[in-house]
């Protein structure tokens, strides 16, 4: 039951306030730890150029790995942003679903290190497709949360609540393709992820749709 009164250190705002905050702190830690498992090449005094781009060359997979994670990440957190934006009132109900979330989150530059070690193997492939799968579940039923009553604002736009609800589709759905992929030719899977984007407009317009007037 949330607190009844409120005030600009107390209450359900302040609550409200602090979870954000929290979370987007943990966000911001698991993007940063995605570099810090891209180990630098040591190499011995006399090294020739090229052996410096080998050891750049080996990095590649680690690479991929990071800018793939870096933007999912940071979508995840967009979603959890805009989600959030529209809410007004706390509810306890909000940590345990918002720590799930937090908890899928960081376990995410682990998998990615996993899978960029282990470049076109099926485990690792789909262990780290997986892991985004039921980030982005866990977060469709966050967000689904934070925009229901009597959680979301009195004054949110419709059109706004259902476009932040099925912006949380996009990574569950690409993840889903990489990981059907990774079973047919596991080289291939994360090729799939490109596809978010991809999903993202094709939801918003199918979203859209709906609200002729907006």
């Amino acid at each position: 039951m949330a607190t009844e009164h409120s005030g600009k250190h107390s209450g359900p705002e302040h609550a409200l306030e602090r979870l954000v905050f929290f979370s987007d702190a943990v966000f911001a830690i698991a993007i940063t730890l995605l570099v810090i498992e891209i180990h630098v090449p040591r190499l011995p005094p006399g090294s020739t150029n090229q052996d410096y781009f080998v050891a750049l060359a080996h990095l590649i997979p680690s690479f991929f790995g990071f800018f793939v994670s870096f933007w999912v990440i940071g979508a995840f957190w967009t979603v959890h942003h805009r989600a959030f934006s529209l809410a007004a009132h706390y509810r306890d109900s909000l940590l345990t679903p918002n720590l799930a979330v937090l908890c899928g989150i960081v376990f995410i530059p682990f998998a990615t290190a996993f899978m960029a070690a282990n470049t076109g193997m099926l485990v690792p492939q789909a262990l780290y497709d997986l892991t985004l799968i039921v980030c982005g579940l866990l977060h469709l039923r966050l967000n689904r949360m934070v925009t229901s009553p009597p959680v979301v604002s009195e004054q949110a736009d419709p059109l706004t609540i259902a476009l932040t609800r099925v912006r949380g589709w996009s990574v569950t759905l690409g993840a889903a393709c990489a990981l059907a992929i990774g079973f047919v030719d596991s080289h291939y899977s994360q090729v799939a992820l490109i596809t978010i984007p991809l999903w993202r407009i094709l939801l918003q317009r199918r979203t859209r749709r709906r609200f002729p007037a907006a």
